[in-house]
């Protein structure tokens, strides 16, 4: 009599086997919803990456090919580089078609009716596909936190070291500064108010070129600083001006203003012009430590407008990973509908419908955040709430 033998699957390792036996431990309900949302979701994922990607990069990339003669290697490269920021962007996409599709394919089938007819309620039939989506809202924040700000700064390096311009980050044109602090007035009191103002016409790679800074710190007179160059020592923590003058001028009138020739001249300011000046305009290349950082030199420097708009940049940089999860309740809840039956083209359709609806409401608040008629946290998370309530409320329609 021979015995069978169970031989393991070549790709199960050991890394794979504890997976491999949570997912034999979940109830046969759950791995066959899971199963049937995989495939649509995977090809949500390319489908919604192709077309983003071939408008936001593509075109782009072929007209330096042929204008610029960029080469076919490196926009390649630069295409590579600039894949995750558009994957992030498909992943809620393919999320919402995926749950939609499914649910709708299995109640066009009397399947999801078979199973309300043995007492499943139609929440519990929702469950996985929430568990799905709270799985691409953590890939969504990884991918955002983790992956895109390095890969956006490498592309826009690489493309501006292949055009003939310099990297990324190294060169800027006009570097403004404020600095607030205490200002000590003549009777010995202080007050609070602008101490320092730093401009550069340009700065390139590490230099500040063409700069004038003033002195407001003291009450009794006002120090002019102008110099051709300005250049950060980190080891004596000050800045040294090279080829300028100095101009001194007294609160008092009798007193006269006075004016000085230099060749160098340190001066204790701190490195707060070097890091606005190396400060990525696009929010999208920055971390949420980064964008912190960001938003405190800006709010530092007196630009008020550009830290509060940092503010909101930061608070959707943590709520937008939660639209997968918002998106999937959607999806599946209008799936799972009694006689719900949508075909791969009508559920497209509604699933672009659903999305501009969404992000036309989501980019309504954000303005209001930008303009300040509201706080960050509510432009940022109100439209999360907002679409939670409405997939609650489908959900709540397809129970009956």
């Amino acid at each position: 009599m021979t015995r069978s033998v169970t031989r393991p699957l070549p790709w199960t390792g050991r890394l794979a086997q504890p997976w491999l036996l949570l997912w034999r431990r979940l109830p046969l309900l759950d791995r066959w919803l899971v199963q049937e949302l995989i495939g649509p979701l995977i090809f949500g994922v390319a489908a919604f990456t192709a077309v983003s990607l071939s408008v936001g990069a593509v075109f782009e990339l072929v007209r330096r090919v042929a204008e610029s003669g960029l080469p076919i290697d490196v926009a390649l490269q630069v295409l590579l580089l600039e894949l995750p920021s558009f994957l992030v962007l498909s992943f809620p996409m393919a999320t919402l078609m995926a749950t939609l599709l499914s649910y709708s394919k299995l109640s066009g089938n009397s399947e999801l009716t078979a199973l309300r007819s043995v007492g499943v309620p139609t929440w519990r039939m929702v469950v996985p596909a929430l568990v799905i989506a709270l799985v691409m809202t953590v890939l969504t924040f990884s991918f955002n936190e983790a992956i895109v700000p390095r890969t956006m700064v490498q592309a826009k390096a690489t493309l501006n070291r292949a055009i003939g311009r310099a990297v990324a980050g190294e060169e800027k044109d006009n570097v403004l500064y404020s600095k607030f602090g205490t200002i000590t007035a003549q009777d010995g009191s202080e007050r609070k108010g602008l101490t320092h103002f730093f401009y550069a016409q340009r700065f390139n790679k590490g230099v500040m070129e063409d700069v004038t800074l003033l002195d407001l710190s003291r009450a009794n007179q006002r120090v002019l600083l102008r110099a051709d160059r300005a250049i950060w020592s980190e080891e004596e923590a000050e800045w040294e001006f090279q080829d300028g003058q100095v101009f001194v001028v007294p609160s008092d009138e009798d007193s006269p203003a006075t004016a000085a020739d230099f060749q160098r001249y340190q001066y204790p300011l701190g490195a707060e012009p070097l890091r606005a000046a190396k400060l990525p305009k696009d929010s999208t290349s920055l971390t949420i430590g980064q964008a912190r950082t960001a938003e405190r030199l800006l709010r530092e420097s007196g630009d008020e407008q550009g830290a509060r708009k940092m503010r909101v940049r930061i608070q959707e940089k943590v709520s937008f990973p939660a639209v997968c999860l918002v998106f999937g309740l959607m999806g599946s809840s209008l799936g799972a509908r009694p006689q719900s039956r949508h075909s791969r083209s009508q559920g497209f359709g509604l699933t672009v419908l659903l999305i501009f609806g969404y992000y036309v409401l989501a980019f309504t608040f954000s303005s209001l955040g930008v303009k300040g008629t509201l706080p960050p946290l509510v432009t940022a998370w109100l439209p999360v709430l907002i679409g939670l309530g409405v997939g609650g409320a489908l959900l709540r329609q397809a129970s009956r």
